[in-house]
């Protein structure tokens, strides 16, 4: 079978599945090798400002089948898997990107390096602090401001402040969701992401700090035939649809 014909039968195969059958175990170690093909996943600058939480737990499954509301896509789930958006670790990130760069790169004169290497190093040493840095949202009003003057004159980047920088997190972090969602699909197992849920006691049951923002709660399980409520509905393509 062809590799794109694996993705495409992936693709249809996934459903959110609200039942599953508690009567089928998965292995760990799959979900845990779709995790980590989820943190191949594309992504803002390589920021990678993401957490995934693993729950085998019974104890802690309970706990969380409370706090998503007791949904049968959560009560029925054998493991759960929760994308936590880690913006607050930007400079760590950041640091992490430096190493690396200077690890391949060498650290030499700034006169030695090519274009591209101080490209790389520019954007990780001045960019992205400028780009994550905030203060009390005052800051990121003022990133906005001078980048709609300077768009007044050329093309640039508009989206600065705290509330656009959590936009672009939370996009990264559904990716990651998505690809392991798919991936879990080529595995022949399913998934439900849930937004019915308090993240507030989530984040509690998993002891994260203030500062983390829940982005998805994904059941994961074996279906049931009934715990696919349908067939999948879309809106007729043509409307969704435009070519310039």
């Amino acid at each position: 079978m062809k590799k794109n014909q694996k993705l495409i039968d992936a693709i249809n195969y996934r459903r959110s599945v609200r039942v599953y059958d508690e009567s089928k175990e998965i292995d760990s170690e799959i979900v845990k090798k779709c995790i980590e093909k989820a943190t191949l996943a594309p992504n803002s600058s390589n920021m990678q400002l993401w957490e995934f939480y693993h729950i085998t737990s019974k104890d802690i499954l309970e706990k969380m089948t409370e706090a998503c509301l007791g949904q049968n896509a959560a009560k029925t789930a054998k493991e759960m898997v929760v994308v936590v958006v880690r913006k607050d670790l930007w400079k760590k990130r950041v640091k992490t990107h430096r190493n690396y760069l200077e690890s391949i790169f060498g650290i030499k004169l700034k006169s030695d390096y090519t274009t591209r290497e101080r490209f790389a190093l520019n954007y990780y040493n001045k960019i992205m602090p400028f780009v994550y840095s905030e203060f009390l949202g005052i800051l990121g009003f003022f990133k906005y401001i001078f980048s709609w003057i300077t768009g007044l004159f050329k093309p640039t980047y508009r989206q600065l402040r705290n509330s656009d920088m959590r936009i672009v997190a939370h996009k990264s972090a559904g990716l990651a969701a998505q690809t392991f969602m798919l991936s879990m699909a080529a595995e022949g197992y399913d998934t439900c992401p849930m937004e019915g849920s308090d993240t507030l006691r989530i984040k509690k049951i998993l002891n994260l700090p203030y500062s983390s923002e829940i982005n998805m709660v994904v059941s994961c399980g074996i279906r049931k035939p009934e715990g696919v409520y349908g067939e999948r509905f879309r809106i007729p393509f043509e409307e969704v649809y435009t070519q310039v």
